[in-house]
């Protein structure tokens, strides 16, 4: 047995120092083959501990490089989408200034029209009011035609020149508040002093000294129709046309003096007794509140005033009414 035992043995020399003796160790063998295989299987499972670790570390960074370029192709995606709403809205803004350059162009020109009409037939003014100027858009029914894909310079230069557009437009509207207000103004005026209706007062005194209608004649003491107001006034005061008209007499004689007869739209005319002198010609085509003669004390009159009355279809109406409005 003892013999046995020892086979089952190996001598190990452990060589220390020089000056130190040698070291036999008695170890077994299944212990000598034990050792190796227990490190080989450590190792082993080191590497395959390894193996799996770096594994994982490629799935999870292929994971990461995954998701980022999902990412990333939303970013490209959301960056191609906005650049095409940009897009779409510099054309629209484009097609937008275009149109507004149009109606602008109108405008200006309907502002030259009405300021050639107020050269060639109005006067100069001002009035309190202005009245509202607008154009009407016109819709299309419809869109159609080639597809053509545009470059993005062409954009560039499209939102260039749309831009210039709007600026252009800018300074086009800042003259335009400028000059429309005082046109329309003036076309107002040019309107008010254009109508016929016999509205405006024609003198600058307001007293009148006798109605339209019956009353005791002021040189007989009897009763008498008057076919007018007599308004009061120094002589030479000015005599105003009541409303735009030709003039259909100039004359004098004993019982109106010196008058004048200015012929209206609708049947109607004024007259202005008593005139001291006279401003205008018959076929004079007159305005709205023009100066057409003199208060005065000429024919049948005891003083200086205005005999003012209006005939529609040949039969005096009493003028009041109309001075009125």
């Amino acid at each position: 047995m003892k013999s046995a035992s020892l086979s089952n043995q190996m001598t190990l020399l452990v060589l220390r120092d020089a000056n130190q003796p040698v070291k036999q160790v008695r170890v077994s063998k299944p212990l000598i083959v034990a050792v190796p295989m227990v490190a080989l299987l450590s190792i082993s499972g080191l590497i395959v501990s390894m193996h799996i670790n770096s594994n994982r570390t490629i799935t999870q960074l292929e994971g990461q490089l995954q998701q980022q370029s999902i990412q990333f192709e939303a970013v490209v995606t959301d960056r191609d989408e906005a650049i095409q709403r940009l897009q779409n809205e510099v054309v629209t803004l484009s097609g937008q200034s275009k149109g507004m350059m149009d109606r602008m162009e109108k405008v200006v020109e309907l502002e030259a029209e009405l300021q050639e009409f107020i050269n060639k037939y109005g006067t100069q003014g001002d009035l309190s009011n202005l009245s509202a100027l607008s154009l009407d858009d016109t819709d299309s029914l419809g869109i159609g035609g080639e597809y053509i894909a545009v470059h993005d310079n062409e954009i560039d230069d499209l939102a260039k020149e749309t831009g210039d557009d709007f600026r252009e437009m800018n300074a086009m509207l800042d003259e335009m508040e400028k000059n429309v207000p005082v046109t329309l103004i003036r076309a107002t005026q040019t309107q008010y002093s254009l109508t016929g209706n016999p509205s405006e007062w024609p003198t600058p005194s307001k007293r009148l000294t006798s109605s339209f209608g019956y009353r005791t004649d002021p040189f007989t003491g009897k009763a008498a129709f008057h076919s007018g107001i007599d308004i009061s006034g120094k002589i030479g005061d000015p005599v105003y046309a009541a409303g735009a008209g030709q003039v259909l007499t100039t004359d004098r004689d004993s019982s109106h003096g010196k008058y004048i007869v200015i012929q209206h739209p609708d049947g109607l005319e004024s007259w202005y007794l008593h005139l001291s002198d006279i401003d205008v010609s018959a076929g004079d085509i007159v305005t709205k509140g023009q100066t057409i003669g003199s208060v005065g004390n000429t024919g049948r009159s005891t003083g200086s005033h205005l005999h003012f009355e209006i005939v529609k279809q040949n039969k005096p109406i009493d003028p009041m009414p109309f001075l009125k409005q």
